[in-house]
C-alpha cells in the first residue's frame, strides 16, 4: 500500500494529464463535430481491428474441429452418392418396395442399405520411398475399421487395410510391390496398376494391349475386379511405352493422391466383400 502511495505521488502530474486527457477524449467523442466523429471512427477501426485479430486467433484453434466436421460430411456426401450410383438391386426387399423418392424412407433410413460405407480417419503416419509402403490412420475396430477395407483420399485410390487394432490402423498403401490393383481405361480395357519403386510420382498401368488406343492425360480407374468400389480415378497417363516382345502397352501414371501430402482418408466399407470373397476361395480349394 505504502508503494502504491509513493508511486501516485511520483507521477501524480503524469496520471493527472492521462485523466484529463481520457475525459477530453470522452467529451469530444460525445459531440457532433468533425473531430467527434473523427475520433469515434478512429476507435471503432481500433476495436474492429482488435476484433478481427481475436477471430482470426479462435478460428485458427478451431481449425482440428472444422476439419473433422468437414469430413464427416464429405463421408456422409460420398455415401449418398454410392447409394445414388448403385442399383437398387443391391438394397433388401423391404426398401425395394419403396421408390428411391418416397417420403416414407429418408436418406438416413436407406443408407445402411448401401453396399459401401465410408468413413473419415487422419493419417497420422505415412512412407512413400520404402519398397513396400504403409499408412497408420487413427480409427480402429471400435470405429468400425477392419481388414481388406479399401482406403481412399480426395482425390483418388490410397490402399488397402492390413492390420487393425481397437484405435488405429495400418494400411497398404498401392505405393508397394507386393499387390496390383486392378484397374481399366475410360472405354472400359482391363488393366493392372503396380508401383515403380523408389519414385512415389509414378504408378505403372500394364496389360493393355497395342491396338488399344490410350492417349496422355487419359485416365484410369479402378475396376470391379478390385476391393476398392469401381470408378475411383488412380492416376493419369503421363507416357506410353510399347513392349514388343509382346505387343502389350506399358502406361506411367500420374497417381491422382498425393501421397507425399496425405492427411486425410476415407475408409470404404464394402458390406458384400467378405461373401464375394468366401465364394471365391471356396471356388479355389475346389480346382
Amino acid at each position: 500500500m505504502r508503494n502504491l502511495i509513493l508511486f501516485i505521488r511520483r507521477h501524480a502530474n503524469l496520471l493527472l494529464f492521462f485523466l484529463l486527457e481520457g475525459i477530453c477524449l470522452i467529451l469530444i467523442s460525445r459531440t457532433q463535430t468533425l473531430q467527434g466523429n473523427s475520433l469515434l471512427s478512429s476507435a471503432n477501426a481500433v476495436s474492429g481491428a482488435l476484433y478481427q485479430k481475436r477471430e482470426d486467433v479462435l478460428y485458427y484453434f478451431s481449425l482440428k474441429k472444422i476439419n473433422d466436421s468437414l469430413l464427416q460430411e464429405n463421408a456422409r456426401l460420398r455415401q449418398l452418392f454410392a447409394l445414388a450410383t448403385h442399383s437398387v438391386d443391391t438394397f433388401s426387399d423391404e426398401v425395394k418396395d419403396f421408390p428411391l423418392t418416397s417420403t416414407t424412407v429418408d436418406s438416413r433410413q436407406i443408407i445402411q442399405y448401401a453396399k459401401y460405407t465410408y468413413r473419415s480417419a487422419r493419417v497420422i503416419n505415412n512412407s512413400v520411398t520404402a519398397e513396400n509402403n504403409y499408412i497408420t490412420i487413427n480409427r480402429g475396430a471400435k470405429s468400425g475399421i477392419r481388414k481388406n477395407m479399401a482406403v481412399l483420399s480426395a482425390s483418388g485410390a490410397v490402399g488397402r487395410v492390413i492390420q487393425v487394432s481397437d484405435n488405429f490402423a495400418t494400411v497398404l498403401s498401392i505405393l508397394n510391390v507386393k499387390q496390383e490393383i486392378s484397374a481399366k481405361l475410360s472405354d472400359g480395357n482391363i488393366g493392372s496398376v503396380g508401383w515403380e519403386e523408389g519414385n512415389p510420382d509414378i504408378l505403372l498401368l500394364k496389360n493393355i494391349p497395342q491396338q488399344i488406343e490410350v492417349k496422355i492425360g487419359d485416365s484410369v480407374y479402378t475396376s470391379s475386379y478390385s476391393f476398392f468400389p469401381p470408378g475411383v480415378l488412380i492416376g493419369t497417363v503421363t507416357k506410353k511405352f510399347l513392349i514388343r516382345k509382346n505387343n502389350l502397352q506399358l502406361l506411367y501414371l500420374k497417381p491422382a493422391t498425393n501421397f507425399r501430402n496425405l492427411n486425410y482418408v476415407y475408409v470404404v466399407e464394402n458390406s458384400m466383400l467378405e461373401e464375394r470373397r468366401i465364394l471365391e476361395d471356396s471356388t479355389q480349394r475346389k480346382k
